[in-house]
């Protein structure tokens, strides 16, 4: 492993990291579909490398199965692919769904891969740089610190299984792919957070929450922490019910923080700009803010003091008109649709271009 330039992404991380783009690959030694997840893997020696996954995580399942059953557990790694692969690794494609799959669903077509010759796992036909080995659980070694995407070290070290390495493949000048986690806002929230607002929405519908106008995970949340969701209100309890299925589903569940629910009014390319303002015109803390407690999360929450247990808390905050007296609610103060087109109808762009100069 010594053979590539592995960076040292942050100053205080515990060793260098080969994988912050990578995707490890898992197969479940009872269900048999396979795992691609993006999890962290630092570098131990020449052919060992340790890697952290948070607990819940699908390929922290897998991992916990085989540590239970005693089975022997090899297990694969890419360093370096295309960008899909990357990113259909790092967001919570559904339970049991191959994320291959989820990749060939997306072009249309076979996600082209190689049966690993230690592993027997499929391996990304065009990846730069693949391991496979054996997964050691019995003699841990001390894993992180990491800066990870909360721009904390929050997980500080801790004792994690390794992977003893079998088999290395790697073109000519291989290129390894970096995503080094950074302090919010970051490159790594941004695609993040396009990706995951569209799982949890999907995933609201199918839960029967009707009416959703939009979902937006904050990118200065770390995709993560502070969630936008808009609905059109058919119902008393609909911004309830949409708040507590947004923040609960599989897509938004891991180390959420605060979940907002506005009005169809706000939409989703305002929500970004304005849904935090309503909350202090159309929220009343007594009645409109609930508390979840122990809640899905894990050592990666910086406010979880470390040696406790995974749980935090989230508020769920109904920013939406009361229903009950919604048509009665004092209108907002802003031109209408209809005077702004009569307004740049009349005057025209070259009036507007004007002003900006």
């Amino acid at each position: 492993m010594f053979k590539f330039p592995t960076p040292f992404w942050h100053d205080k991380d515990g060793g260098r990291y080969i994988g912050t783009g990578s995707v490890d690959i898992t197969r479940d030694p009872d269900e048999g579909w396979v795992n691609y997840g993006t999890y962290r893997v630092m570098i131990h020696d020449k052919n060992k490398v340790g890697f952290y996954i948070s607990p819940g995580k699908h390929g922290r399942m897998q991992r916990d199965k085989y540590a239970a059953n005693g089975k022997p557990f090899r297990m694969a790694m890419s360093f370096g692919h295309d960008p899909l692969t990357f990113l259909a690794g790092s967001i919570e494609v559904p339970y049991g769904v191959p994320e291959y799959e989820f990749i060939g669903g997306i072009r249309g077509e076979p996600f082209e891969m190689i049966e690993g010759e230690y592993s027997g796992l499929p391996i990304p036909a065009n990846a730069e740089i693949v391991i496979e080995g054996d997964v050691h659980f019995d003699n841990p070694k001390v894993e992180g610190p990491f800066g990870e995407w909360t721009g904390y070290y929050a997980s500080a070290e801790r004792s994690e299984p390794w992977v003893e390495v079998k088999r290395l493949y790697h073109r000519n000048n291989p290129i390894i792919l970096g995503s080094p986690p950074g302090r919010p806002p970051s490159e790594l929230g941004w695609y993040r957070s396009y990706l995951r607002s569209a799982l949890i929405w999907d995933e609201m519908e199918k839960a029967g929450v009707p009416d959703v106008k939009g979902v937006w995970l904050t990118v200065s949340g770390g995709s993560r922490l502070m969630m936008v969701v808009s609905i059109k209100q058919r119902y008393p309890g609909h911004a309830k019910q949409a708040a507590v299925i947004a923040s609960q589903c599989h897509a938004g569940a891991y180390l959420g923080r605060f979940v907002v629910v506005v009005d169809d009014d706000d939409l989703i390319r305002r929500t970004r700009t304005t849904s935090f303002g309503h909350m202090g015109t159309r929220c009343e803390p007594e009645q409109d803010i609930d508390i979840l407690r122990r809640c899905w999360s894990g050592p990666l929450d910086p406010v979880i003091q470390v040696g406790k247990k995974g749980f935090n808390s989230r508020a769920i905050i109904d920013a939406t008109r009361p229903y009950e007296w919604m048509k009665d609610f004092p209108p907002v103060a802003e031109s209408s649709r209809e005077v702004l087109d009569a307004t740049a109808k009349k005057w025209g762009q070259s009036f507007w271009q004007q002003r900006k100069k």
